[in-house]
This record gives C-alpha cells, sequence and structure tokens, in this order.
C-alpha cells in the first residue's frame, strides 16, 4: 500500500482535490437552484418513491434516475427495458448497509465510481501523454456541460469506470481483466459492447507492433459480449423478447437527416429551456464529431476511435440526438484532444464555455428540465 501511494500520490493528489471541487460546486448549485431566474417545472414527481431518502437529494435522481431506483426496488417495469441491469443491481445489493436508503446507495455508487474513473484516466493518459496533458484532460471532463450526471443516480460514472478500465488493462497486456470489465461495462449500458471491436483492434494493433505471437490469454476479449448476452437471456426468458431494448427505437434515421431536423427545431422553436436543451444536443454531436476527426489527425491511440465513434454515431439512428450531451461524457478521446489544445487562450475560453454551460445546465436540471 506504501508502495502504491508513492508511486502514485500525485495523480491521488490531483483526482482528490478536483473531486472535491466538483462535488463543493454542485452541491452549491443544489442550494441556490430554487433562488435563480430558472422556471420550475413543477416540485420532484417521484417523491412517494423515494420518501426515505433525504428531501434534498431528491433531485439527483429525477427522470432517468429513478427508474434504476424503481428496478433496485421491484424488477423491471413496462418500458424499463432500456435501463441495463448491473448498476440497479448495485444500488440493490448496497441499499442495506444504507438503512434502506436506495437513493444515497446510488449516489455512493455514481460517486466512488466517479473518483476511481478519474485515477484510471489519468494512469492512462500517462501511458501516451505527460502529466500537463492529463490534468487540463480531467479538468476539460470535469467542467463539462452535463459532466454533473457522473453524480447523480446515473450510470455514466460506473460505465465510464468499466471502459476507462478495459483499456487500461488491454495496454498493460491483462486481457482477462480487459475482457471482465467490458463484460460489466456491457451489462451497465449497450455502449459497453463497443468494447469488444475496440480491443480486438488494441489486440491486433499491440501485435503488429510488437509482433507478439497468439495466446489463449487473447481469447478473454471475448468476455466482452457476455455482458450483453447475460441481460438478453434474462429478457427471453421474462418477456420473451431478447432484443426488446432496441425495438422500441423506430425506422433507422441517417445522421444528415437528423442534422437537418435540429436545423429546423433551431430555427422554429420558441426561446425556452428546451431550446437551450436543442442547442446542446446539436452542438455536441457537431462538436464531438470534429473532435473524433481531430483525434484521428493528432494520431489518439486507434482503438479508443473505433470505440467512440461507435458509441457516438450509433445512437443517432433513431432519428434524435437526445441524450448525446450526456453520452458524449464517455467519448474519453475528445478529452484527451482537448487537453492537447497547446494554446493556453484557447483552453481559457473553451473551458470558460464549459463552465458557464454546466453552470446554467445543472440548474436547469435541478428546477426539473430536460437536460440530456
Amino acid at each position: 500500500m506504501k508502495k502504491f501511494w508513492e508511486n502514485n500520490k500525485k495523480i491521488i493528489k490531483f483526482v482528490f482535490l478536483v473531486f472535491l471541487v466538483w462535488t463543493t460546486i454542485v452541491n452549491l448549485l443544489d442550494l441556490v437552484s430554487t433562488f435563480t431566474f430558472i422556471s420550475r417545472r413543477g416540485d420532484f414527481n417521484y417523491a412517494e418513491k423515494v420518501i426515505l431518502n433525504p428531501p434534498f437529494f431528491w433531485k439527483r435522481a429525477n427522470f432517468d434516475g429513478i427508474h434504476y431506483l424503481d428496478i433496485a426496488r421491484k424488477g423491471y417495469g413496462v418500458n424499463q427495458w432500456g435501463f441495463f441491469p448491473l448498476y440497479p443491481k448495485i444500488i440493490k445489493g448496497l441499499t442495506p448497509n444504507f438503512a434502506g436508503r436506495d437513493l444515497l446507495a446510488g449516489l455512493f455508487v455514481s460517486h466512488l465510481s466517479l473518483f476511481l474513473l478519474l485515477f484510471i484516466f489519468y494512469k492512462l493518459i500517462l501511458l501516451d501523454f505527460d502529466h500537463k496533458i492529463a490534468q487540463r484532460t480531467l479538468l476539460f471532463l470535469m467542467f463539462f456541460p452535463t459532466s454533473f450526471f457522473f453524480g447523480f443516480v446515473y450510470t455514466e460514472s460506473l460505465v465510464l469506470l468499466f471502459i476507462l478500465g478495459s483499456f487500461y488493462a488491454a495496454r498493460k497486456g491483462n486481457w482477462l481483466m480487459a475482457g471482465i470489465l467490458g463484460a460489466l461495462a456491457a451489462n451497465t449500458r449497450l455502449i459497453g459492447i463497443f468494447l469488444f471491436p475496440a480491443l480486438i483492434y488494441e489486440w491486433w494493433q499491440q501485435k503488429k507492433i510488437s509482433n507478439f505471437k497468439f495466446q489463449i490469454s487473447n481469447l478473454f476479449i471475448f468476455l466482452v459480449p457476455l455482458g450483453l448476452l447475460s441481460y438478453m437471456r434474462f429478457l427471453k426468458i421474462n418477456f420473451q423478447d431478447p432484443l426488446i431494448f432496441i425495438r422500441s427505437g423506430g425506422k433507422i434515421v441517417l445522421l444528415y437527416q437528423v442534422f437537418f431536423r435540429y436545423l429546423k427545431m433551431i430555427l422554429t422553436t420558441k426561446f425556452d429551456p428546451l431550446y437551450f436543451t436543442v442547442w446542446l444536443e446539436f452542438l455536441a454531436v457537431a462538436g464531438f464529431i470534429l473532435l473524433l476527426i481531430k483525434s484521428y489527425l493528432i494520431k489518439i491511440r486507434m482503438s479508443y476511435l473505433v470505440f467512440s465513434v461507435l458509441t457516438l454515431l450509433i445512437p443517432t439512428l433513431i432519428g434524435t440526438f437526445s441524450s448525446l450531451p450526456r453520452y458524449v461524457l464517455v467519448l474519453f478521446p475528445c478529452f484527451i484532444c482537448l487537453g492537447m489544445v497547446k494554446s493556453a487562450k484557447a483552453r481559457v475560453i473553451i473551458q470558460a464555455i464549459f463552465i458557464l454551460s454546466a453552470i446554467f445546465s445543472v440548474l436547469l436540471f435541478f428546477n426539473g428540465n430536460w437536460v440530456a
């Protein structure tokens, strides 16, 4: 333990400071959220479902969050199949330790996952870059407009922890751990399955560089799909349809059609919180497409980009960018790309835009408005 601390104390101190500042800011914004100019969309709509939990935290389980708590308590109900099972299972397992307060259990999981993912992300970046880029990257991630979801009853922090851990293990040649963490990611969110082609590419890239021979341990990559397959088996047994979680998405819509749809909304939607959300969704997709292109040009590791391209583009096929400002939080190569920006002035401008948008976004969410 002492050796671990000596080797990682610089990273741990920085991560703890960022985590502490971020958590403090979110809590302060929660305290002042009712005194802002932002209109409230009614009170928290699910009070009867979180009555055992401290009221101060109720809003952190709004929208998707309440579904995870519902699944943790009662199992799957109608139209809840899109919420993958691992996160609510962990909440259910930890709830007795919080005297039945499942919301607190969910917040504990999210915050612990956030701290760990920041540490792993820092270590992953150091495999290719220096401490300065690692620190800048983490700051861009933590002050991104929708980063507040990392600390709420949402899966963002848990799934990103598994994703980063899987890549880090693969980079270190620990394919068993990479496969296990990949399977956990695929059991937490559908995007976890995109680790499968990404890790295959990573294996091929390492083989090409070092010319090492194929080993049985490389087959552990095939553990990744088991996370999704186990959920599909559960759906087949209980709902007679292993693909029920994607069948409700409707017909496939091409990306350019979605962009045209959003341009029309931007020109016709009245100025209110929804207008901000439309812009946020549009700019998130457009901006991260550009960042992925830039990441490719500056030669950020290709396996990271394989995962990220699939994660960004597949959700757009349902014809909307809804929730994508939240989904892009897992596109970690894009944040590395931002961390590599050389101009200090450009970094300050980008970070200022992020912070102002983040403050407005979290205030919207605390007041019952849909953000992502």
